[in-house]
Order: structure tokens, then C-alpha cells, then sequence
């Protein structure tokens, strides 16, 4: 059979890294492209730049899909409808959508909810397996990712702008899930094996809101 033609939702942090490699990895699957969306030039929650997630679909060699939301949280139906539109006015040919959800929390029947009746399978690479050592395979693989935002209602604001390797796994607090996937940390990948380069960021100021903290940077080319 052909492989499966597969769109990844693209955070630009390290669980759709690791979803983008596991699948390459994978004969059943190919990954045509990456889609993502944004708010105001920029990704929600991990604060990353859309000109950035550009520079990351470029490393990766993936066409990106870009889908401008009206606000941070729009009501679901408009979500969902902005979602498949894009995706149906992408240009490419998709059979099925990968996620890097990894709870079994029932986020997987939500995006089945819009995603399969617009025609396409919905693909969940790490659904259900143990944070630990997801966060250890990712570490391994030679994903290289910086800590960009942090709830401080779930964990210390001293873990924004740090580098997520073994010993930032191993100084979590023990309530804190260590690929942060209950919103506790989101990450920015700048160095991966499926890319080609590596983001060159100059590294700024964290700003620190009342809620969240988010580490703020700049592409280096940027700054000529």
C-alpha cells in the first residue's frame, strides 16, 4: 500500500519534533507538510514568532500551512472550521493529520470530532506513553530545546529560559509532568535531526506577566 500522506500539527516545541521524527522514521507514513496556528504573529502559549516557525519548516524542508486564529481561545466551531478550511485550501494532498498529544485525557476523540468527518484520518504517535520516558527520548534523540513560557500557577518562574536536558527533567518538581503536558512549561526547538541547521537566536529578556513568564528572543539574522 502507499504511504499514508501526513500533515503535522506544528507547535514548534519538542512534542511535535519528536511526532515529526517518529513518523519519518515510519514506512507507513509521509510527511508532506506542517501546519500551524497563530494569533498576531505568533504562536499562543509558547510565545514563538511565526517568522521563527517559518525558519523551522524551512530547516525541516515541509511546506507550512499557516492559519491565522481571531483571538487565543475562539469559540470551538470556529476553530475547528478555520482548521479544516486551511488544511482543504492547503493545496496538498492529505490523508491524515499527527498530533503529539500524549495523554489519554480524551483529546484524541476531540480532534477526531472535526478532523475525520473532513475526510482524513487522525494519527497520535505518542498518545499514552509514560511522560518519563518520552522527555528521555527526546533528550536522546538530540532534540535541543529551550524553556520559552511558564505558568507560574503550576511551576517556578526560575525554569523559564532554561535548556530542557536530563538535569531540567530530573529538577522538576515531582507534580510537574516532565514534558509539561499539563500546560506547566512550552518549549522552542532550535536544533533537531530532522532539520537541517540550527536556529541562531539571540536570547533577550524573560517577561515576566503576572501569570505567565515567557523568554524572549530574536533570529540573529534579524539583527543585522
Amino acid at each position: 500500500m502507499p504511504p499514508i500522506k501526513t500533515i503535522v500539527s506544528w507547535s514548534s516545541g519538542k512534542d511535535s519534533t519528536l511526532t515529526l521524527m517518529r513518523l519519518q522514521a515510519n514506512p507507513r507514513y509521509e510527511v508532506i507538510g506542517l501546519y500551524t496556528s497563530y494569533v498576531a504573529d505568533e504562536v499562543p502559549f509558547q510565545g514563538t514568532p511565526i517568522e521563527v516557525v517559518r525558519e523551522q519548516a524551512r530547516f525541516a524542508g515541509l511546506p507550512l500551512v499557516e492559519i491565522v486564529l481571531p483571538e487565543v481561545f475562539p469559540p470551538n466551531e470556529i476553530y475547528q472550521t478555520l482548521i479544516v478550511e486551511g488544511l482543504q485550501q492547503s493545496g496538498l494532498e492529505i490523508d491524515a493529520v499527527a498530533f503529539g498529544d500524549m495523554f489519554c485525557n480524551g483529546i484524541a476523540d476531540y480532534r477526531r470530532s472535526y478532523i475525520e468527518p473532513a475526510g482524513w484520518q487522525c494519527v497520535f504517535p505518542l498518545l499514552g506513553e509514560p511522560s518519563k520516558a518520552l522527555a528521555q527520548e527526546i533528550v536522546a534523540s538530540g532534540i535541543r530545546t529551550l524553556i520559552t513560557t511558564i505558568d507560574t500557577s503550576q511551576l517556578d518562574g526560575r525554569y523559564c529560559g532554561r535548556w530542557y536536558d536530563e538535569a531540567f527533567i530530573e529538577d522538576l518538581p515531582v507534580k510537574v509532568d516532565p514534558c509539561g503536558e499539563d500546560g506547566e512549561f512550552h518549549t522552542l526547538v532550535v536544533e533537531a535531526p530532522c532539520f537541517s541547521e540550527r536556529l541562531s537566536l539571540a536570547v533577550g529578556e524573560i517577561e515576566r506577566q503576572a501569570r505567565f513568564h515567557y523568554q524572549r528572543y530574536r533570529l540573529q539574522k534579524d539583527l543585522a
